[in-house]
Order: C-alpha cells, then structure tokens, then sequence
C-alpha cells in the first residue's frame, strides 16, 4: 500500500526528495497580503499564502488555486520573485522536512480574504510594515521583490 496516497501529510515528514511549493504575493492598492500560518512549519508566522503544487499543475495555476483555497483571493500572477529552501533538521541532523517555495507576484482580482483552517488572520499591510510582524524568514525581501516586479 502506498503510505503517501492513504496519508497525503506522510511525505511530508522526511521525504525522499523536496516537495515543491508555490506561494503569492499579492498586490492591491500598494498593500500586500499576508497571512498568519496555522499549522507548522511556522504556525504564528506572517507569510504569504499558498501550497502544494498537485500533479499536472503549473506554478502559476497552483499559486492561485492555493490562494483562492487558503485565504479566498482571486489574484492573477505576473511573474515569479522568490526562490527559497525551507530545511528543518531534528535533532539528529536529519532532515525531516525540505520544501521549495516558488513566490508570484500577483495582481489581485478579487476578495477581501478571510482566515481558514491554514491561515489564523490575514492581513493587507504595506511592504514595510512586515518589519513590526512576526514572520516566516525573508518575507521582507520576497515583498519588496513582488513589488518591484508588479509596479508599471
């Protein structure tokens, strides 16, 4: 029996490969939305929204379906603005978890946002506003490079 089709979290936890992600940075009106993670890893941390890309999805498909899913925001991605390597070792020095988080840039379309099962709150804040919040390691810079990308 394939443990990963009967528990879609086990391959999460010292996986074989990394697991790829995507996440978006949304732009409306010069603000960006960040959401408070739920679960580990970071529950408590501001981040952007986002997930797991599925079999026979492209990135910018995952991004604005995890987005819509996670915080229901249409958004519509321009570009890509971060690359990261999320690592966590236990105490063995194994590693237990390795996610690749690919960041859009994004346009919103529509939604207020709203908090989920993922996301404790959400938050429409201006780039430098991420310095006062507790948040998942450089957030600040993926902001300011999903700004960058998204202005005219």
């Amino acid at each position: 029996m394939n443990t990963a089709a009967a528990d879609p979290m086990a391959d999460r936890f010292y996986p074989a490969r990394p697991i790829l992600a995507v996440s978006t940075a949304v732009i409306r009106d010069g603000r960006v939305l960040v959401a408070q993670r739920a679960n580990a890893p970071g529950a408590g941390l501001f981040s952007l929204p986002g997930g797991l890309v599925e079999i026979g999805e492209t990135l910018a498909e995952a991004a604005a379906r995890e987005l819509m899913e996670e915080v229901a925001v249409a958004a519509a991605p321009i570009g890509l603005c971060s690359a990261r390597d999320i690592i966590i070792r236990d105490g063995d020095g194994r590693v237990e978890r390795h996610f690749v988080v690919l960041s859009f840039a994004a346009r919103w379309i529509s939604g207020a946002g709203m908090v989920s099962a993922e996301a404790a709150d959400i938050r429409w804040i201006r780039p430098d506003e991420a310095a006062g919040l507790p948040t998942t390691e450089g957030l600040a810079k993926v902001l300011a490079a999903a700004v960058a990308l998204a202005e005219p």
